[in-house]
């Protein structure tokens, strides 16, 4: 491709190789697994193949501009000789380029990643250069973190509900398991990576001769079609021309037979072997992920209840007013008046089960026969479950607040970072320096 683009440089200009040739080609090539090519990286190495082409004798189109403004006496010889220098200059850079991807990839990923703009950790296209973050910081702050799990699993926590209770000791044995998982992931990498060296030159060969089977298929097919349409003809089918393409097409079959017969025997279980070792890969990291998320979520959840509990205390008076909003008002406006109450309640972090009384009071004096009885009974309900969380909210901002938070700190840069919001920029920059490399997914097609 890039030969092609040097050549067409001769004799056309920048701005029609841009807007004609390079869409042309870029989807293909980004759309190959093979091509390992990121589109940043395609841009600066065409850029800096035209801009050799212009320079290079005899047709490069700088010269030919030099050419016209240089005086008399210098002779277009001159002027290529001259060149010269510039031209090793730009193969040098186009070399650069193509040698060491993360020279051109690394500063728009670094300038995407620290934007304000920038993708949450959670994006699958970052998961594994976050990974080669955390997987090292486990191994050096295991002790530190398992030090955390015990110190807030010796917090009292008997008075938050089943709920939060449950969530919290299920999430601290996740914490505990993430570092059997990390070993797991390592080893089946390790796995997969031992066995690719053998498997690579045969998976490649392979591919190769299937692509020449698929192309020898396509003109079989061809051939079948035009037979058929002749057929359909009738009467004036010329036997010759079907002679040939039936011999022309038994003569690609053969051809096709041979090629197949040069796959290799073991492809078939080697290729088995390569994906049952990438699935079991795959299935490894999946599980590490899910067991991170489920080990950090509930951490944030009650932290943010615990913060917004002065909010539930404010809102006590209005709760209280619904009582004389049931008894005092037409139904239609009192529903109107409970409706903007649950609006604010639901606005405060874990309100669910309160939020469901007084929405079942205020569905109580809905329709054509309104019930006030029974939508007081939900109020007192709701009143009764507001106390109860009331009393069990202020007793974990006064035990567990600073517990959790120092909990949640601890493990907020390794097992909770794929529930951040953002990368901080010292890990933006290590993900950018992870993703300027090109990967090869060949193999995985």
């Amino acid at each position: 491709v890039m030969a092609v683009i040097f050549i067409l440089g001769f004799f056309l200009d920048f701005i029609e190789i841009a807007v004609v040739v390079v869409p042309l080609v870029a989807p293909i090539l980004l759309a190959d697994p093979s091509a390992n090519i990121t589109a940043v990286w395609l841009g600066v190495m065409i850029g800096i193949n035209l801009q050799t082409s212009f320079l290079t004798p005899p047709f490069g189109f700088a010269l030919f501009y030099l050419r016209g403004v240089a005086p008399p006496d210098v002779k277009t010889l001159h002027i290529y000789r001259g060149v010269v220098a510039f031209i090793i200059l730009q193969l040098v850079g186009l070399a650069i380029a193509g040698y060491f991807p993360p020279l051109v990839n690394y500063l728009p990923n670094r300038m995407y990643l620290t934007s304000e703009n920038s993708p949450p950790p959670m994006n699958p296209k970052l998961q594994k250069c976050i990974e080669e973050i955390t997987f090292p910081f486990y191994a050096e702050h295991e002790n530190h973190i398992r030090t955390g799990v015990d110190t807030i699993s010796q917090v009292n926590v008997e008075y938050l509900p089943d709920k939060y209770k449950k969530a919290l000791k299920t999430s601290q044995l996740q914490v505990l398991g993430t570092f059997d998982l990390v070993e797991a992931v390592s080893q089946s990498d390790q796995d997969l990576n031992e066995f690719i060296p053998g498997y690579e030159d045969l998976h490649h060969s392979v591919r190769r001769i299937e692509f020449e089977v698929r192309k020898i298929e396509f003109d079989i097919h061809e051939l079948k079609q035009r037979k058929m349409r002749l057929e359909r003809n009738g009467n004036s089918v010329d036997d010759l021309i079907m002679k040939q393409i039936g011999e022309s097409i038994e003569t690609f079959q053969g051809m096709k037979d041979e090629l197949e017969k040069k796959i290799p025997s073991q492809w078939q279980s080697e290729r088995e072997k390569f994906e049952k070792l990438n699935k079991k890969a795959r299935s490894v990291r999946q599980k590490y992920r899910r067991n991170s998320d489920s080990a950090y979520e509930p951490l944030g959840q009650l932290s943010a209840i615990l913060v917004q509990t002065p909010m539930l205390i404010n809102m006590e008076n209005q709760l209280k007013s619904i009582k004389s909003v049931i008894e005092e008002e037409q139904p239609d406006s009192a529903m109107q008046r409970i409706k903007k109450i649950e609006s604010s309640l639901g606005n405060i972090a874990g309100t669910s089960p309160i939020k469901s009384k007084f929405s079942k009071a205020r569905r109580a004096l809905k329709g054509k026969k309104p019930n006030p009885e029974k939508a007081l009974q939900q109020w007192q309900l709701g009143m009764s479950v507001y106390y109860q969380e009331i009393e069990w909210r202020q007793l974990a901002v006064n035990e567990l607040s600073k517990p959790l938070a120092n909990y949640e700190l601890l493990l907020k840069d390794s097992i909770g970072l794929r529930m951040q919001k953002k990368l901080n920029k010292d890990q933006a920059l290590s993900v950018s320096a992870c993703k300027s490399s090109h990967e090869d997914i060949s193999l995985f097609f």
